[in-house]
């Protein structure tokens, strides 16, 4: 217990000294660079898992499809698809992203397909039978009701994909994961813990910002509708 004790106590003292807040290896640049790969990714699987979910969840036109996503979704390695994007287009950012993209759209294109094919019958025939047009419908009854199921499944993947650029490290780019990298290859506990904790801060306050978020657009009567994983 005190061994462990005295361990925290160093990964404290690595995270409030001073110099691991400034340089080119310091954690608010690694930070930079970590929030960097998790943005982009992020918005880029958002930009298509969100304009394929309301397509083919307003149509319901190429639904297997994405059955077939899902199913793909749960047989990919995540650290095995980055190696292997890696050794394929070479080492930049851009392979980094591609595999971080991968792993984040299938969260957000099947919760958008649920959430707008889970839009009851009867409120989409009464919106187009008071004149609406399908973009309409689509715009004003199916997404605001399915919202919950769509902010889930960003939340999701802006997790996923949080925790999932700490990888980029291996193939010897920078982020949050460069501390975890460097520290296995030095047997340096604290710098392993250190930027692991950092990580999971990370994770938690995204976790916190969409549930804001979640509160803000989202009306009370549809919030029950969705439980929390």
């Amino acid at each position: 217990m005190n061994d462990l004790l005295n361990q925290l106590g160093l990964v404290g003292d690595w995270l409030t000294s001073p110099k691991q807040w400034r340089g080119a290896e310091g954690i608010p640049q690694r930070l930079l660079e970590h929030l960097t790969y998790s943005g982009l990714s992020l918005l880029f699987a958002a930009l298509i898992g969100l304009a394929f979910g309301l397509l083919v969840g307003h149509t319901g036109r190429g639904a297997f499809a994405v059955a077939a996503v899902a199913n793909l979704a749960r047989a990919i390695p995540t650290f095995g698809l980055v190696v292997l994007v890696v050794t394929l287009a070479g080492l930049s950012t851009t392979p980094v992203l591609v595999a971080l993209v991968a792993l984040a759209v299938p969260p957000i294109l099947i919760n958008t397909f649920e959430g707008v094919r889970g839009v009851d019958r009867a409120t989409r025939d009464a919106a187009r039978g008071v004149g609406m047009t399908e973009w309409q419908v689509l715009a004003r009854v199916e997404v605001p009701m399915a919202l919950p199921l769509i902010l889930l499944g960003l939340r999701i993947a802006a997790i996923q994909v949080v925790a999932t650029a700490t990888i980029a490290a291996y193939p010897g780019l920078g982020g949050l994961g460069r501390f975890i990298v460097d520290g296995l290859s030095r047997n340096d506990y604290e710098l392993v813990v250190g930027g692991s904790t950092v990580v999971v801060v990370l994770a938690l306050l995204v976790q916190v910002a969409f549930t804001a978020l979640r509160r803000v657009v989202v009306s009370p009567g549809l919030r029950v509708s969705v439980s929390r994983p």
